[in-house]
């Protein structure tokens, strides 16, 4: 999925600012300020917050950033999923913080196998 998703997201980012611009980059590809998040960091943030595994603000502290760069990410590859036919199916696991996750993990669960707890 990342091979598949990781060209046209780098297109539709590149067509995105240069409508913003108005016109073609004067510099070369590289030039300026760094991405803070690779093309398969965007795409595995945005499968996490879409799997509902926790919120933009727990996915942006796993990747140490904030939630605005989150929502970026989401609302960037979001529309490529779809337009791929990728659907991301949420998960019955929810956490709120991220040694939640950690202590998850290291109980060996598997997120796909989580069954729903009833609340009553």
């Amino acid at each position: 999925m990342i091979a598949e998703l990781t060209g046209p997201l780098g297109a539709c980012r590149e067509d995105d600012r240069r409508t913003r611009r108005g016109h073609d980059r004067h510099r070369a590809p590289g030039a300026g300020a760094k991405n803070k998040l690779s093309a398969a960091d965007r795409i595995l943030a945005t499968i996490l917050y879409l799997r509902k595994v926790g919120t933009q603000e727990l996915v942006g502290e796993l990747f140490n950033l904030d939630r605005a760069a989150i929502s970026r990410a989401v609302r960037d590859v979001r529309p490529l999923l779809d337009q791929h036919r990728h659907i991301i199916t949420p998960s019955t696991a929810r956490f709120r913080t991220p040694s939640d996750v950690a202590a998850f993990l290291a109980e060996g669960h598997d997120i796909a196998r989580t069954e729903i707890k009833q609340a009553c």
